[in-house]
């Protein structure tokens, strides 16, 4: 067998079907990693601090050395574990480390000996993360789903998705809601690259579809603790936005539908992350209501909080009158809002098409 160095488009197109093995430390792996690519550490934290202790201090012949000493021990059980992750039908695997150096060589070589077909990313984690930015940098086409809080967007998304229109789930991909009450159910969110790195994946899939443009969900430029890059954000605040007028009422029975299920402490700690913005008189009405158990009143001060928010941002863009349509409806019904904006997008297609 012999091991072939790959570049990034064949790793990109390879990797929907052969595994991805990267060899950095956990550590490394934690902060941020390729997409869907399996943690197969050569080193751990430790081991991989001490040689390089001793490539900086004392030589590199020692640095080797020593891990040469911790890859002894090692051999047996990355193969066994490269066994238990390669994919269903041949041997072939993809493996990359930081930047294409000694620890891919060293698994590669392991790997190849007993019989794998190997192929290493040239350049390593630090070539494909280079392709990430590249691909962050790029100004897109998109359709942006607007509507106040409560108006069940990212479902009427997720119905978009199964009837195969192109979406990018940026709440899904920041493990945040986008509200003080969008990390209720305590799900970590990404460090920032890492975040990048699946925006990245995300949005060049949408370009290999046939449909280029996109749907995204209105969002500020912050997502919990993540930021929206740059061009992205300049692509949306310039794109037509199709905005779900949908009651409060029905809002509000949403809202209680999706967040009624939490305690009152996390609620509360909710309430008092955005306390100076609702203000201490409102704050101070909607923990009352709180801890009396009427959640509806309590909601319904932050609901009227978080519209007042929305309705002050949405003007801030360039051409607003021209690009904001508007869709009335009178249900958080996922389905029949996701029809009702396909009519629109039709009508407003055949209009266009009528005045060419």
């Amino acid at each position: 067998m012999a091991i072939t160095k790959i570049s990034i488009p064949a790793f990109l197109e390879w990797r929907k079907t052969i595994p991805v093995f990267d060899v950095r430390s956990p550590g490394e792996y934690e902060q941020a990693h390729v997409p869907g690519a399996y943690s197969f550490a050569l080193f751990s934290d430790e081991e991989r601090k001490e040689i390089g202790t001793a490539y900086k201090q004392v030589s590199r012949e020692t640095a080797v050395e020593i891990g040469l000493g911790f890859f002894k021990e090692k051999m047996m059980p990355l193969i066994e574990k490269a066994k238990s992750l390669k994919g269903q039908n041949d041997n072939k695997i993809m493996v990359h480390c930081w930047r294409g150096g000694m620890r891919s060589t060293a698994v590669a070589w392991l790997l190849d000996l007993y019989g794998f077909e190997v192929y290493v990313l040239d350049g390593g984690y630090k070539s494909f993360r280079r392709w990430a930015l590249s691909i962050l940098e790029i100004k897109y086409s998109c359709n942006v789903l607007g509507g106040y809080t409560g108006s069940g967007k990212t479902e009427i998304l997720q119905q978009f998705i199964q009837k195969n229109h192109a979406v990018i789930n940026l709440e899904g991909l920041a493990n945040h809601q986008g509200s003080a009450f969008g990390n209720l159910h305590n799900i970590p969110q990404p460090r920032q690259e890492m975040f990048e790195n699946l925006l990245a994946d995300a949005l060049w899939n949408t370009q290999q579809s046939a449909h280029k443009v996109f749907w995204i969900e209105d969002e500020s430029r912050r997502i919990g603790s993540l930021n929206i890059p740059a061009a992205l954000y300049e692509s949306m605040r310039a794109a037509t936005i199709y905005f779900m007028d949908i009651p409060f009422e029905e809002r509000l029975k949403y809202i209680l539908n999706n967040y009624g299920q939490y305690t009152h402490e996390q609620l509360q700690d909710a309430i008092l992350r955005i306390q100076k913005r609702l203000g201490g008189l409102e704050t101070k009405m909607a923990i009352e209501y709180l801890h009396k158990g009427d959640l509806e009143k309590c909601f319904s001060i932050l609901l009227r909080y978080y519209d007042r928010c929305y309705l002050k941002n949405l003007p801030n863009r360039e051409n607003i009158s021209a690009q904001l349509h508007t869709i009335q409806s009178f249900t958080t019904d996922a389905s029949l809002n996701a029809s009702l904006l396909e009519n629109t997008i039709q009508k407003k297609e055949q209009d266009d098409n009528r005045r060419k």
